[in-house]
């Protein structure tokens, strides 16, 4: 993807509770800073904690929304919120880690119509739970994601293999894969089990979700594609606000 000229600054929402103990929120500043100076994607960046997003216009004028990872949240509703807005406006959209899972969660309450479906870290007791602990935690692992020809992960990274960072212990059942896939998600990145690793909106403007982390790739110097690719949708969106007026 050829780097912007000319592109005006885009407002980009960080949802999640910052905290200077989780290592994905400490790297996100100097990943947009790299952004600026290689590829002159301005991105002016508001952290809205999760309790934040219900509030009345919480996310409006933003030209893109990543929902960054530090589960459990202090608000589910607020997470989930945040991906419906971005998910029925259109807005571009990146989650990673517990940003993959709430993305999963929200798409099948708002839907699929499976309003039971429930996170394990947040509702150990529910019967039936769409996101459940991993067999094996990825906490500071590293593994290899099969990337489908064509999809919006593909042409982000230029290959069909990748080797990705994770720091998770939670991921989607496969038991509700498939409803998923028949509403419109796209599974776009599975590891060598098979278990999903991207999800992606075939008809949305920009909306991916990794369970790995992609702000953790490398030394932080140069942004991961899969960030550029978003950064560059927030500004063309930006573009399209200043010339048309809100979209």
């Amino acid at each position: 993807m050829p780097a912007p000229q000319n592109f005006p600054t885009a407002r980009v929402a960080l949802v999640g509770d910052r905290s200077r103990s989780v290592r994905s929120h400490t790297r996100i500043p100097g990943l947009f800073a790299a952004l600026a100076q290689r590829d002159q994607l301005i991105l002016d960046a508001y952290w809205v904690p999760t309790p934040d997003v219900a509030s009345p216009a919480a996310l409006d004028g933003f030209d893109a929304v990543w929902l960054v990872p530090g589960s459990p949240y202090r608000s589910e509703d607020g997470a989930l919120e945040a991906v419906r807005i971005a998910r029925e406006q259109g807005v571009p959209f990146l989650g990673s880690c517990a940003g993959f899972q709430h993305a999963l969660l929200e798409f099948a309450h708002g839907v699929c119509g499976l309003d039971g479906v429930a996170h394990a870290e947040n509702r150990p007791e529910a019967e039936d739970k769409l996101i459940v602990p991993l067999t094996c935690s990825l906490v500071g692992h590293e593994g290899a994601v099969e990337v489908a020809p064509g999809s919006l992960a593909e042409r982000l990274l230029g290959a069909e293999r990748t080797v990705e960072r994770y720091h998770c212990a939670y991921g989607a059942s496969p038991a509700y894969l498939e409803v998923l896939r028949a509403h419109g998600l796209r599974f776009s990145g599975v590891d060598e089990a098979g278990d999903a690793r991207i999800a992606e909106l075939p008809d949305h403007p920009f909306f991916l979700a990794t369970l790995f982390q992609p702000e953790l790739a490398g030394d932080g110097s140069l942004p991961h594609p899969i960030i550029r690719g978003w950064a560059f949708a927030a500004v063309e969106r930006a573009a399209r606000r200043l010339a048309n007026g809100p979209t």
